[in-house]
């Protein structure tokens, strides 16, 4: 039973985005990386779809750690349609049953992971991408969604503004952090090289950063640095000018922009998920005056060594999503609302 009563309103509303035609009833779903936040999530929409919507998806979740994934999905342990399958995805894919559709979610995405282990987030991203595209080449009926970000633009010079899907900024890759962004581009480069010589269904969602619902109270990014402090009415401290723009969406918002990409995406070719934009300095103030109700300031402590945090460089980007949205996609959640319920799911918890 789901006890959280935002993320219920989530899952409805994702239940009535996408499931309801029946589209995808009666199949199997793989995602991978399943007890991360994106992966979590679609897989929760899938279960709560099955009850609410009766649309009998098998899921299977792809996780490392199978005792992680049982307290991930501690609610839905009992359900028939819930596979657990402890997957190593830098090997071939074995599997017993007919797969339908792939979501690609698992990723290393700890900024520390990026600086003190490159060369396992450039592999476990290539070797991953691959495998499954080698399943899916074999298995043509096979539909994949490739999970990207917009770290995949790097640097942009002209456009920024307004980055559609085709600009292409610069990497510098004598930083080591930068082995993330290139996994990105490698990886969408092959799945568009197998889609093109193998005339496979896959493209690539490129997400912003995605929060809301469902982000556990443990994470300690940016935007759940400063909700917290909201919440302990304690001033928000940024080690940065904050002068970076950030691209977001709200978790169910995302949710729904992949299972459309999963039945109506253009094979070889990649959407821009993304719906709010904001410098970090802005959404600081934003998080002090709307949930803070004006009474924390923002205040810039830079440190004197910044290289050991595996900060993304100053970028100044705007996603803009009218590919997606031609297809349909018309997302929820405004930034403030994106703050505010994720704060109320977290206190949801605090009541149990």
């Amino acid at each position: 039973m789901i006890t959280d009563t935002i993320l219920k309103e989530d899952f409805e509303f994702i239940s009535k985005k996408v499931f309801h035609t029946g589209y995808f009833s009666n199949s199997t779903i793989l995602v991978t990386g399943a007890t991360g936040l994106v992966g979590s999530l679609v897989v929760k929409s899938i279960l709560y779809a099955n009850k609410n919507a009766k649309a009998n998806i098998t899921v299977l979740a792809s996780v490392r750690d199978i005792e992680k994934a049982k307290n991930t999905f501690s609610d839905f342990l009992s359900d028939k349609n819930l596979k657990l399958v402890a997957m190593n995805l830098l090997e071939p894919l074995v599997i017993d049953e007919r797969i339908d559709y792939v979501i690609h979610t698992a990723s290393i995405t700890a900024s520390k992971e990026m600086v003190e282990n490159p060369t396992g987030v450039l592999l476990t991203a290539f070797e991953s991408t691959k495998n499954l595209l080698n399943y899916i080449k074999n298995n043509k009926n096979c539909k994949m969604v490739y999970i990207s970000s917009m770290e995949y633009y790097g640097q942009v010079a002209e456009g920024y503004d307004n980055a559609t899907e085709d600009k292409l900024g610069y990497i510098d890759l004598s930083k080591v952090r930068s082995c993330y962004p290139e996994s990105k581009r490698v990886c969408e480069a092959l799945c568009n090289a197998y889609a093109a010589q193998y005339d496979l269904s896959v493209c690539s969602a490129r997400l912003a950063q995605t929060f809301g619902a469902g982000v556990p109270f443990s994470d300690n990014r940016v935007f759940a640095q400063f909700a917290k402090s909201a919440m302990n009415h304690s001033d928000i401290i940024l080690h940065t000018t904050g002068e970076s723009e950030g691209n977001y969406c709200y978790t169910a918002d995302a949710v729904y922009a992949i299972f459309l990409l999963l039945s109506q995406g253009e094979k070889g070719q990649s959407y821009n998920v993304a719906c709010n934009h904001s410098s970090i300095i802005n959404m600081a103030k934003l998080v002090a005056d709307k949930l803070a109700n004006n009474q924390i300031k923002v205040d810039i402590q830079i440190p004197d060594d910044l290289s050991n945090y595996g900060y993304a460089p100053t970028v100044k980007l705007k996603l803009n999503s009218d590919k997606l949205r031609a297809l349909g996609w018309q997302p929820a959640m405004d930034l403030e609302s994106m703050f505010k319920r994720m704060v109320n799911s977290w206190k949801s918890y605090e009541k149990k």
